[in-house]
């Protein structure tokens, strides 16, 4: 029977003590013990930032890649190999200021892969920016003042793209969150997790105290709640100020784009006889 130790590679991870991105890890290497998924069958692929540092912690297939730029990654080897496990783990400042373009795309084309973003609120690999997810008010060395600007309303924004499961959860809560990584991996289509994770370095506004405060269940706030409806998650969102836990939309009648355009084995060792126009042919037709 697999375990979680069992997806985690040697090295030791170098976040801060107290992080809870350590949380988020354990989570996922949880999910992957209770799928017993090997480890040959999962590719983890992560952006830029202290929560990217993941796709060097676990075992399985992953790339590191450039900064906003972890789904285009990501949405290519999907293409390439639509049976692996994909998972992207990026942060808020890699997801939804260079990347948010990218994320919207990726949401629209309902391409089957989960998508994780740990949600600090803050730029901590660069020492304590103001991210696009920094709550109004935060001081920080780019806002001596404290934050003019009200956070990005992501969730919202994920469902009016097209994500076909759109969730929320907290690192602390390690039994939550993975119930809710492992409900957006056996969704069919792209699955977006939002996790409110605690910065104890740079953040000392959203400390664990804040989110124990401020966060609430979807249970806490609806006796019943139905998350097929587009109208009851935007409701649920502003009701809230999106500072909610648990699943709050998914639509299970969705097809993911490999169903509608499924992939080619576009094998080039094949062709290396004949480097010729007719190659050229055989390709395009491959594509057409």
């Amino acid at each position: 029977m697999a375990s979680p130790r069992d997806y985690k590679n040697t090295i030791v991870p170098n976040w801060c003590p107290g992080c809870g991105d350590y949380g988020i890890q354990n989570a996922i290497s949880a999910v992957c013990a209770k799928k017993g998924w090997a480890n040959e069958e999962i590719t983890l692929i992560s952006g830029i930032g202290c929560s990217s540092r993941i796709g060097g912690y676990q075992y399985c297939y992953g790339a590191h890649t450039t900064h906003g730029r972890a789904l285009p990654f990501a949405q290519g080897i999907k293409c390439a190999n639509k049976d692996t496990h994909l998972i992207v783990c990026s942060g808020d400042g890699d997801s939804y200021a260079i990347g948010l373009g990218h994320a919207m795309h990726a949401m629209k084309r309902n391409m089957d892969i989960t998508y994780l973003v740990f949600d600090n609120q803050v730029y901590g690999l660069t020492k304590g920016q103001t991210s696009p997810a920094s709550s109004k008010g935060f001081v920080t060395k780019t806002t001596p003042d404290g934050n003019p600007l009200t956070p990005l309303a992501v969730p919202a924004m994920a469902i009016a793209a097209g994500a076909t499961f759109v969730a929320q959860a907290y690192a602390i809560d390690g039994r939550n969150l993975v119930d809710i990584i492992e409900k957006a991996v056996d969704h069919k289509g792209f699955s977006y997790v939002n996790i409110f994770t605690p910065c104890v370095t740079f953040n000392h506004m959203n400390t664990v105290q804040w989110y124990n405060e401020h966060l609430k269940k979807i249970s806490d706030v609806r006796e019943t709640y139905d998350p097929s409806s587009k109208a009851e998650a935007f409701h649920l969102l502003a009701e809230t100020d999106s500072l909610v836990t648990g699943v709050i939309y998914e639509e299970k009648e969705g097809v993911p784009f490999g169903d509608i355009v499924p992939s080619k084995d576009v094998r080039l060792i094949d062709h290396v006889e004949k480097p010729s126009e007719a190659l050229f042919e055989d390709l395009c037709k491959e594509f057409r």
